[in-house]
């Protein structure tokens, strides 16, 4: 085990291997959301488009269920056997789902094996990821020097939206390179074989962390209660801020999905904004982390929340007034912006509501929970509503509701919460 990293030439490899993981984790599960219209073509052919894309977002939905299985029981590991082991079992398993998915036939080549084997390494993938956010937060966080935890913690909300750029910029070469018809044939598998080929570096990358000591707690009804040391009501309170960053932030993951299917942009446009949001997200997420190590956590949450909710309709209508290249870019700017900026500063506070010896499985619960039930069906209620409404603004009001929700939920977690000590 390596020296307690003190000085920063010694944090940042640390802040690495956390990062790379989690930003590999995240790519995989963004790749799939990005590319689900091309994915629903091959797996789930039928002659209504909106049959197709809702099977496949639905199996985009799949992948949330083992979530807080993952979360829970890797979680565990975590706070017995250190954070790295958590992060490589979490590794290893995103690798075995995105392989899967890399190398599927479709259904024309062999049927309804085809879907059947996709929602499999779903399940895998969400296993994966569930597994993985507790323990590369937890790490972050405990490798953090006095004053600076926002801006360490902040890199599980930047190594997201890294990912997002990556896949982003993936897509959109691709898609240049190869054309449309070859990106909807084959090419959207290439961002799932490249993370397969970068596992052995996160592997490496893991190998040997030094752990902060955290003393272990025995199996049973004392690590429930240790999870619930700190009262249900702020529990739900940090759950819906969960819920809120997690809708937003898949509709920001939805952007090219809805650029294609609702704004009939052309497919090289759609997949930029992955990219905007990419971009706009990481920087705010580092600044948003940075700053409220200074001026405290609650602004930058609440804030950058209640925007979101009051402003999430009129850019969508300026979008379907205007659907250009400029509209879509900045209106995808201002909610990464927003969404990502408010959740990177929420990371500590959830973190602390829960002990030490108890956090990654904590955290990594409650953060599975509500990506799973909102996340999860995320992207099936933003095609449902547009369909059965015909009003392609739907899904604003939904994010409308939630936001104001959490804005009301960081009060709550304020005045409720004893062990939260940085608001």
């Amino acid at each position: 085990m390596k020296s307690p990293p003190y000085a920063d030439v010694v944090r940042r490899p640390a802040i690495a291997a956390a990062v790379f993981g989690n930003a590999l984790e995240v790519f995989d599960f963004i790749a799939y959301g990005t590319f689900a219209v091309m994915i629903g073509r091959v797996f789930f052919p039928a002659h209504d488009p909106f049959i197709s894309l809702l099977l496949s977002v639905s199996t985009f939905g799949i992948g949330f269920v083992t979530r807080p299985l993952g979360a829970f029981l890797v979680g565990h590991l975590a706070d017995r056997r250190g954070r790295s082991a958590g992060m490589m079992v979490s590794l290893g398993l995103m690798g075995l789902g995105s392989l899967m998915i890399a190398v599927l036939p479709g259904y024309r080549s062999i049927g309804l094996a085809a879907p059947v084997l996709l929602v499999l390494a779903r399940l895998i993938q969400g296993l994966a990821w569930g597994a993985e956010a507790g323990p590369a937060t937890t790490y972050l966080l405990e490798n953090a020097p006095p004053g600076r935890a926002g801006y360490f913690a902040s890199w599980q909300s930047a190594s997201q939206m890294l990912a997002v750029l990556a896949a982003g910029l993936l897509g959109y070469g691709a898609d240049k390179l190869l054309g449309t018809p070859a990106m909807e044939d084959w090419g959207w598998r290439i961002p799932f074989a490249l993370g397969v080929l970068v596992v052995p570096v996160g592997m490496l990358l893991r190998r040997g962390l030094y752990e902060v000591p955290v003393a272990a707690t025995k199996a049973g009804s004392g690590r429930i209660a240790l999870l619930l040391s700190g009262g249900v009501l702020p529990l739900l309170c940090g759950l819906m801020l969960v819920i809120a960053g997690t809708v937003s932030q898949y509709f920001l993951n939805y952007i090219t999905t809805y650029a294609l299917t609702v704004l009939h942009l052309p497919t090289g446009l759609s997949l930029l904004g992955t990219v905007v949001a990419g971009v706009f997200g990481t920087v705010a997420a580092l600044g948003a982390g940075a700053l409220s190590d200074r001026i405290g956590r609650l602004p930058l949450i609440v804030w950058p929340r209640l925007a979101l909710a009051l402003g999430i309709v009129p850019m969508l209508w300026l979008l379907q007034a205007h659907p250009g290249a400029w509209a879509f870019a900045v209106v995808t700017a201002i909610i990464a912006i927003l969404q990502v900026g408010s959740f990177a500063a929420a990371i500590v506070v959830l973190c602390e509501l829960f002990p030490p010896a108890v956090r990654a499985t904590g955290f990594g619960t409650l953060y599975a929970l509500g990506i799973s039930v909102f996340g999860g069906t995320a992207q099936i209620i933003f095609a449902t509503l547009i369909h059965w409404t015909g009003d392609p603004v739907s899904p604003a009001w939904y994010l409308a509701v939630l936001n104001l929700a959490a804005v009301l939920a960081a009060f709550g977690l304020r005045t409720r919460s004893p062990r939260v000590r940085a608001f």
